[in-house]
């Protein structure tokens, strides 16, 4: 493709075809016979795993701690950190250190990610992702490494340190680990340090960001939090506290009988945290109970936040609902949000992408339905339904927990989780203007005429 038509692609269709790209370039990678200890890998699955590691999932269909050698894990772990910025953001810082021209359109794709309104810092804003990606991994792995150390030799400690560090702070859920964290599930050193990662990914770079400058500035310059920064911390903070205590509810008098009081709430505390966007877990998801699984699709639906290592419809979606919800119960036309009133096209767009997230979900559902084999997963002749929901939410919110069913799934199973992947890493909205393009058509105007709702 020339530089011409670089230029001139949508923000849309850059950052899409880079995604697609890194896929690629993982794919051929994972193919390599030194990519796996037994010399092969199907098409399908290199595709899978490479497709999972950029869009920062976590569902894998092989063992990634004991299927892949040193360099397949490396190949992995990069593609992760690449998904986790965005490729994009790589690019263009890429392209600016080597004082290189970037174009517009290619900087209103990162901005697109990274920035709820027009601004002319974007490098600065670029540099502080950056920087704060280094310090944030290499605390993280400075404190697993303390964990890991009394277990295994520091060689290998340094290096499950630096993996999992990477793919916690990038919401990745992949573990060197055949049963991920099940087996220290009240290792308070380790669970605490995943879940600050995890959270310190999936708050937003934005949000990071605006509270630094809010936070360090000088006194003249300081400036107030937007209502951005607050709404995702406000409404991430409801959803952990929310989600542990509903999780220690359910589960107390079930998989969580046998543990301690502390054990109990450290495992909920973690769960909270994983299942809206990382996909590490304590416990064993399919021996969960059907009413905790289906609020965790509820959590892993909404995901993360705008800008972050996260998928799903974003925390400031279910926000701006909730708004939205409260100013027509009221009788009012606005929707406000501290004290600021949300604009009709944020508003719009919202329930747009719930109702065409929602519809894909269900269409994606049904098709990998059909393509299930006749036998269920559990062999309950119903086993598949939630199990298999579970996934495809699952993978829509890039969150990477499953009860079990990505193992069982055909090649046009994993064809389908593999759109879902995508979809859910580069937004619902933004393959949209892919496909539909992004100019408005006015349509037809015909006379109104009302119809009953409700």
């Amino acid at each position: 493709m020339g530089l011409h038509k670089l230029r001139k692609m949508h923000p849309a269709t850059i950052l899409l075809s880079s995604y697609l790209l890194a896929i690629g370039t993982g794919t051929s990678l994972l193919l390599m016979p030194c990519a796996t200890v037994s010399g092969n890998i199907s098409l399908m699955d290199a595709l899978f795993t490479a497709t999972s590691a950029v869009c920062v999932t976590g569902l894998v269909v092989v063992d990634t701690g004991t299927y892949f050698t040193l360099f397949g894990q490396g190949v992995i772990l990069i593609l992760i950190q690449l998904g986790g910025l965005g490729i994009m953001t790589v690019s263009v810082t890429i392209f600016h250190l080597m004082r290189k021209s970037v174009s517009f359109r290619q900087r209103m794709a990162v901005q697109d990610v990274f920035a709820h309104t027009p601004r002319e810092d974007i490098y600065h804003l670029l540099k502080a992702i950056f920087c704060f990606t280094g310090i944030a991994e290499l605390i993280g792995a400075t404190l697993l490494f303390v964990h890991w150390n009394r277990e295994y030799s520091w060689t290998k400690a340094l290096y499950m340190a630096v993996f999992h560090s990477v793919s916690a702070f990038c919401n990745a859920g992949f573990s060197l680990l055949s049963n991920s964290f099940m087996d220290y599930r009240g290792e308070m050193l380790l669970n605490l340090t995943i879940c600050a990662l995890i959270i310190f990914g999936g708050i937003g770079f934005p949000v990071i960001y605006d509270s630094y400058k809010t936070t360090f500035q000088r006194h003249e310059r300081r400036s107030k939090l937007s209502i951005q920064t607050k709404t995702v911390l406000i409404t991430t903070g409801i959803l952990i506290v929310f989600g542990m205590f509903i999780f220690c509810g359910i589960e107390k008098n079930a998989l969580l009988q046998d543990e301690t009081f502390n054990e109990s709430m450290l495992a909920s505390f973690f769960q909270s945290v994983t299942c809206r966007t990382a996909g590490f877990n304590t416990v064993d998801i399919a021996a969960l109970n059907n009413t905790t699984l289906t609020f965790m699709i509820f959590l892993m639906f909404f995901g993360a936040s705008p800008g972050s290592c996260g998928g799903g419809v974003k925390t400031t979606t279910l926000a701006v609902l909730g708004a939205f919800t409260w100013s027509r119960l009221r009788r009012r036309i606005r929707v406000n949000i501290f004290k600021k009133s949300i604009p009709k096209e944020t508003v719009t767009k919202s329930i747009s992408l719930v109702v065409i997230s929602i519809g894909l979900i269900c269409m994606l559902f049904f098709l990998l339905l059909l393509s299930a084999p006749k036998e269920s997963i559990n062999g309950a002749g119903h086993g598949q339904f939630l199990a298999y929901l579970f996934e495809v939410v699952s993978a829509f919110g890039t969150v990477g927990l499953s009860m079990g069913a990505t193992a069982e799934i055909n090649n046009w199973g994993k064809f389908l989780i593999f759109l879902m992947m995508l979809i859910g890493r580069i937004g619902v909205l933004t393959f949209s203007y892919v496909i539909a393009g992004t100019e408005p058509v006015k349509g037809i105007e015909y006379v109104e005429e009302n119809i009953m709702i409700g």
